[in-house]
């Protein structure tokens, strides 16, 4: 995709992506193809100059999605050892 190598519609393309799924930095990286260092600073550095509103956007859901990380991993655990007993 071209799109990738216009850093300013990169950052765009992925600020987009983030809003319109709720998507976490890690996720919208493995749909993209992309490092997670890439998307992230995208979207927590570049995005501030090139889109406010949509950096004000993002920047809502990444402190959401780093709010509710441990969470997240403990489910995650909980289901890793929940499919131990299964087998």
């Amino acid at each position: 995709m071209d799109v990738f190598y216009d850093i300013e519609k990169r950052a765009i393309l992925f600020a987009d992506y983030i809003i319109e799924h709720r998507s976490t930095v890690r996720k919208t990286a493995k749909i993209f193809g992309i490092s997670k260092s890439t998307v992230h600073k995208d979207v927590a550095v570049r995005l501030r100059y090139l889109d406010p509103d949509r950096y004000d956007k993002v920047r809502e859901i990444l402190n959401l999605n780093k709010a509710e990380r441990h969470i997240r991993g403990g489910l995650a655990t909980k289901q890793k050892y929940a499919n131990r007993g299964e087998s």
